[in-house]
Formats: C-alpha cells, sequence, structure tokens
C-alpha cells in the first residue's frame, strides 16, 4: 500500500511559479511510475507530467512541456513538480499518482494523493 500528501499549491500570480510535493509513505516508490494529474473546475482529470522512479525516464503533456518539471528524490521518497511561467489555465487541483508504469490515463494509477490547490491570477 502507498499513500501519498501533496503540498506546495497556493495562490500565484501569472508568470509565476511554485513546486509542488508529493511524499509517499507506506513503501518506497521502487516500481512505480510517479504521475501528476490536474482537474479544474468542469473538467475532466488531465495528465500533466509524469516519471520512472526506477530510471528516472519524464512525459510531459504538451499543455505543460517546457514550462513544467518533474523530478524526484530517492532519499526523500517524494517525487515534485516544478511549475514555471504560470498562466491563469494552468488553476487547478493537483494530484500524484503511482502506477506500473508511465501513462497518462487515469486508469492506470492505482494510488491517489488528496490534492492540493494551485491558483494562478490574470
Amino acid at each position: 500500500q502507498v499513500q501519498l500528501v501533496e503540498s506546495g499549491g497556493g495562490l500565484v500570480q501569472a508568470g509565476g511559479s511554485l513546486r509542488l510535493s508529493c511524499a509517499a509513505s507506506g513503501r518506497t516508490f521502487d516500481t512505480y511510475a510517479i504521475g501528476w494529474f490536474r482537474q479544474a473546475p468542469g473538467k475532466e482529470r488531465e495528465f500533466a507530467a509524469a516519471t520512472s522512479w526506477s530510471s528516472g525516464t519524464t512525459y510531459y503533456a504538451d499543455s505543460v512541456k517546457g514550462r513544467f518539471t518533474i523530478s524526484r528524490d530517492r532519499a526523500k521518497n517524494t517525487v515534485y513538480l516544478q511549475m514555471n511561467s504560470l498562466k491563469p489555465e494552468d488553476t487547478a487541483v493537483y494530484y500524484c499518482a503511482a502506477g506500473a508504469f508511465i501513462s497518462i490515463a487515469t486508469r492506470n494509477y492505482d494510488y491517489w494523493g488528496q490534492g492540493t490547490q494551485v491558483t494562478v491570477s490574470s
């Protein structure tokens, strides 16, 4: 069993930056891929970025490529999402999730955190 806790959300002006954290407990991420998803009001949850815990391979949605960076700290059992050049359309609840492989589909992730709100003002 894996427990995931997100933190780092908040209110930021357009063009600003935030770093989200996803801390795992219960077991290590060794065999997992970790994804970040986001869900805006009235919209479906969508993929943002993912990384393989073992290899560090990363994958990004086109909407965040070049602005967001996913990384991991194996010693801290934590995955980060550095978000730069934020736009109002990035406003959403951000979730981290653990699954067996990198995927853009929510159905391929077994464990989810409770989410952290990111609000970008114009």
